[in-house]
């Protein structure tokens, strides 16, 4: 598996070299590695001219077809580790279901770049379903905002102050505007991301905490409140740590109470009694990605 894995680096990166440096092996190695490999098939994979190389049809072919071998074949072992060790080698992830940041993706692809022996379950939920999730141990960690005092039965981890955008449609008059606040866009229905049994609590959060007077629309996804942004039926509360570049369609509009943009801080919490290392190194993992 080495030796395919070797031969599928030096596709990937059309270099010996740097597939030797991906690899961590000598490039004299990783050569000896394909020669072998050639001749264990009994056929040529790579013509060479000098310093430069080719895929031959056979080669092309084996190319392909060991992607989806070798996929399987560390899906395999995977699933063979998971078996043999429980859940110890599994943790649960809950995040917001309206979160828009890439944070959370980056971290996860990391843990697993990583921890590839560790299986990792990723949980939506709004706050308080991630709460309750929490609570009765579905979920190990969770990666929400801050709306309750902290809880001594937990540790909560900080991960970053996020700022408050209004993502507008770029057509709508308000989208000119240097900064914004709640009070002006009290027409503009605000788009929330929840289910239907979760949407007075969320809508009850926007109105206490940062006092917003517009009336709300409820999306079940992203995508579907890109669409109503699109037209111009809805703002959407986005949340970032510097300001964002504008989409094909629309644009974030800092929201500002009197003369301060408004936040929210946002943490990892995992209950103390059930404090694992690995809980702890996926959110230091996290932690940098938001830095």
């Amino acid at each position: 598996m080495n030796k395919i894995k070797y031969f599928q680096a030096v596709v990937k990166y059309q270099s010996f070299t740097k597939a030797a440096e991906e690899c961590y092996i000598s490039q004299s190695a990783i050569s000896q590695q394909i020669q072998t490999l050639e001749k264990d098939l009994g056929v040529q994979l790579l013509r060479r001219s000098g310093r430069k190389f080719e895929l031959t049809p056979a080669g092309e072919y084996f190319y392909k077809k060991s992607l989806v071998l070798i996929n399987d074949f560390d899906r395999l072992c995977l699933e063979t580790l998971k078996i043999s060790n429980g859940d110890s080698q599994k943790i649960s992830v809950g995040y917001l279901r309206h979160y828009n940041g890439n944070e959370i993706k980056e971290a996860v692809a990391e843990f697993n770049r990583t921890f590839p022996e560790i299986f990792i379950e990723i949980v939506p939920g709004t706050h308080e379903e991630l709460y309750y999730y929490l609570r009765t141990e579905k979920i190990d960690l969770a990666i929400s905002d801050l709306r309750r005092r902290p809880s001594d039965r937990y540790v909560n981890f900080f991960l970053a102050d996020k700022f408050c955008y209004a993502e507008l449609p770029k057509k709508n008059p308000l989208a000119q505007l240097e900064k914004i606040s709640v009070d002006d866009l009290k027409n503009m229905p605000l788009i929330l991301i929840a289910p239907h049994d979760q949407q007075n609590v969320e809508e009850n959060f926007f109105k206490e905490y940062f006092g917003v007077k517009s009336e709300f629309i409820l999306a079940e996804n992203h995508e579907q409140a890109h669409l109503i942004i699109s037209a111009n039926r809805g703002y959407f509360w986005a949340e970032f740590q510097k300001p964002p570049q504008p989409s094909s369609d629309a644009i974030f509009v800092p929201i500002f109470h009197d003369d301060n943009q408004l936040f929210r801080k946002y943490y990892a919490f995992w209950k103390i009694e059930r404090s694992r290392i690995i809980l702890e190194d996926f959110a230091k993992i996290l932690k940098s990605q938001f830095e």
